[in-house]
């Protein structure tokens, strides 16, 4: 039969090697989107450079460039119209932002984890120094330093996973409203 008391004695072993999993995602997770994002800014910045010339060859890099930026000028082109443009941006935005969610959750709660492995930890210590008669602190002392390693490494997952989640955040801000400026300007040159 399971029982509280013997889950909260089994201390926080468990808890660091769901850290350490939780890790492994993160780090896929960051490599694919840093993948993603470079090359969606590399489409987003020759596109630009074509924005920079005459309009015809505008219409012609959003049709032969992939990726988000031309996918929403694509859309702007065909339909003129700025509820269009938003329409489109929101729904690239969902690819665009893909599984931050995952950096978002892990760099929040990884923290809270460790603490719980922690806290596990802690109580296997105490409960050590209590079943040993006459043992001294040493018991206590080799318990806590190995239930202090999940807070460690609860922060270890957390940190790079908030810094990158920050980064993309940023790097899809920067892409979707810079595919805006150019969709607003597609816009006025349709109109003119």
């Amino acid at each position: 039969m399971f029982s509280m008391k013997a889950w909260a004695l089994s201390g926080g072993d468990w808890v660091i090697w769901g850290l350490f999993a939780s890790s492994a995602v993160a780090v896929a997770v960051i490599i694919e989107r840093a993948l993603v994002l470079r090359r969606e800014m590399q489409q987003f910045n020759k596109l630009e450079e074509a924005f920079l010339g005459d309009p015809k060859s505008a219409e012609k890099a959003i049709k032969a460039h992939p990726g988000s930026a031309a996918r929403i000028l694509h859309r702007v082109l065909e339909h003129t119209d700025e509820n269009v443009l938003v329409a489109a941006s929101l729904q690239e935005r969902k690819f665009i932002e893909h599984r931050l969610i995952v950096l978002g959750t892990l760099g929040n709660n990884a923290p809270f984890v460790g603490l719980f492995g922690t806290v596990l930890g802690v109580i296997r210590a105490f409960h050590d120094l209590a079943s040993q008669a006459g043992a001294g602190p040493e018991v206590v002392m080799a318990g806590l330093s190995e239930a202090l390693i999940a807070t460690a490494v609860g922060l270890l997952v957390a940190i790079p996973c908030v810094v990158a989640y920050n980064y993309f955040q940023k790097r899809a801000k920067d892409l979707l409203s810079g595919t805006e400026a150019l969709g607003r300007l597609l816009l006025a040159r349709a109109r003119a």
